[in-house]
């Protein structure tokens, strides 16, 4: 049976390419042609839209200085012009964009189990999240970073492999979930005044033990504020 290639599978992969050349992520893209921060993942990934709409499709296609053509326009050897690239920034895209923070991912992982030690922090990716979203929980992007859980002492609430975004702002210690230094090992676990300058370091998980340190002891590296990982 003869295969039929739809027009916008290789649109899809073009997409991906020109993103990443550009270095934007397809998020920020969806916000860039006003809809949700998801719809062009389900675009490339799923299929879904079949394909983009011309007002979608003419936007990015602005943004890129590319013929629409490559991004799914029909037409045989035609060529769509582009609006040059320094006109379609000057539209409003630098807006959509600056509404997004990179945030470094760390690539030392914070222990939720026998501990890991404390690596260089040298960034090794970036995670974008909503400049709105920061503001409304009262976080500062230079103070933020993202890093990966390690280990099952935090089940359930945080599981192995899950990314975690960290708040170093310096504010007074409250209960709550922490990434913290002890005895040279890198941990995340929930954290609460214990008594006589003591803090309790707690294992959600019930088969790890509590501990009670000295505060002077524990170096708080920042709280947790916001986790992700895989279903």
């Amino acid at each position: 049976m003869e295969t039929i290639i739809e027009p916008d599978d290789g649109a899809r992969g073009r997409l991906v390419v020109l993103a990443g050349d550009r270095g934007v992520s397809l998020s920020a893209l969806s916000a860039l042609i006003g809809r949700n921060t998801t719809y062009l993942q389900q675009f490339v990934r799923k299929g879904s839209p079949r394909k983009l709409e011309e007002t979608d499709r003419r936007t990015l296609a602005e943004f890129f200085g590319v013929p629409e053509t490559e991004l799914g326009a029909p037409g045989r050897g035609g060529v769509v012009s582009a609006m040059p690239r320094a006109k379609a920034e000057s539209t409003g895209i630098r807006a959509a964009l600056a509404d997004w923070a990179d945030i470094p991912r760390l690539p030392l992982g914070a222990s939720a189990g026998p501990g890991a030690v404390a690596a260089e922090e040298i960034p090794s990716g970036r995670l974008r999240f909503n400049n709105r979203w920061l503001k409304g929980q009262g976080l500062e992007p230079a103070h933020l970073s993202v890093i990966e859980v390690e280990g099952d002492s935090m089940e359930p609430t945080l599981r192995d492999g899950d990314e975690i975004l960290v708040d170093r702002t310096p504010r007074p210690m409250r209960t709550g979930i922490h990434v913290i230094r002890l005895d040279d090992v890198l941990l995340v676990k929930r954290l609460e005044p214990g008594p006589a300058g003591t803090l309790r370091v707690i294992s959600d998980n019930p088969a790890y033990p509590r501990m009670e340190r000295a505060m002077q002891d524990v170096e708080i590296v920042g709280r947790v504020v916001w986790k992700g990982g895989r279903l």
